[in-house]
């Protein structure tokens, strides 16, 4: 399997913005791994789209077309609110006069954000890009640079509230699955192993936190599955490496 474009660094990083807690290096790539499942499988969504239009780079209405036809990429919503790509799609506010109301102005703040720090991840985008064999326009990278952040970001609060709030063992017994799909329920081995290190040290995310969170993130069919099973590889994999 591919290395993810997202480097741990940046995922701790993202970590850092949203909790004071350890990240491991497990939980960094697994972290990393999902987001590039989630963005390769956009991409991927957006090329199709291209392709039935005899086009080779990507456009935002590719973006949009591949959403539409696919629940499950979905992520990343407060993007949506920020980028010209998905306006009318979120709702347009009204008056009692019927004139619509102007969006509320963006100060700049102290405090990091997924969409202030987006632009960290023009690089892993456009790596994940060229090995998928597409171009994009430049508004287009950064969409998904911003859907990629928002969505780690988001998967960062999430690990950290499964550590503050019991771990795997309260967040995996949670099925969220579409109909019709098998949900195995993890080996006694997985859980008794993540339930001790929860005891154990409890400031600290680990590789099944954030696995927890993207069941979270992810709420079901074969997206959340594919980013779970290769984030696992992706984590024994480094550990081979070592």
């Amino acid at each position: 399997m591919d290395v993810s474009p997202f480097k741990p660094s940046l995922v701790k990083a993202v970590f850092r913005d949203v909790t004071p807690m350890h990240v491991s290096r497990s939980a960094a790539w697994a972290a990393a791994s999902v987001t590039r499942t989630v963005l390769t499988e956009i991409i991927d969504g957006a090329r199709r789209a291209a392709a039935e239009e005899a086009r080779k780079k990507l456009i935002p209405g590719d973006l949009l077309s591949a959403i539409e036809r696919n629940v499950e990429l979905e992520v990343g919503d407060k993007w949506y609110d920020h980028s010209p790509t998905f306006q009318g799609l979120t709702g347009v506010l009204y008056d009692a006069e019927g004139v619509i109301v102007p969006s509320r102005k963006r100060g700049r703040s102290r405090k990091p954000s997924a969409v202030v720090g987006a632009h960290r991840f023009e690089a892993g985008v456009k790596k994940l890009l060229r090995s998928r064999g597409a171009t994009a326009v430049p508004v287009m990278v950064r969409d998904l640079d911003g859907i990629a952040s928002v969505f780690l970001t988001d998967l960062a609060r999430d690990a950290a509230r499964v550590v503050r709030e019991g771990g795997v063992r309260r967040f995996g017994t949670v099925t969220l699955v579409m109909s019709g799909e098998p949900a195995p329920p993890p080996s006694p081995k997985e859980s008794f192993r993540a339930a001790s290190a929860r005891r154990e040290d409890g400031r600290t995310i680990g590789r099944d936190d954030v696995l927890a969170a993207t069941t979270i993130q992810l709420f079901g069919g074969s997206l959340r599955q594919r980013a779970l099973t290769e984030a696992r590889e992706a984590t024994q994999s480094q550990r081979r490496s070592r």
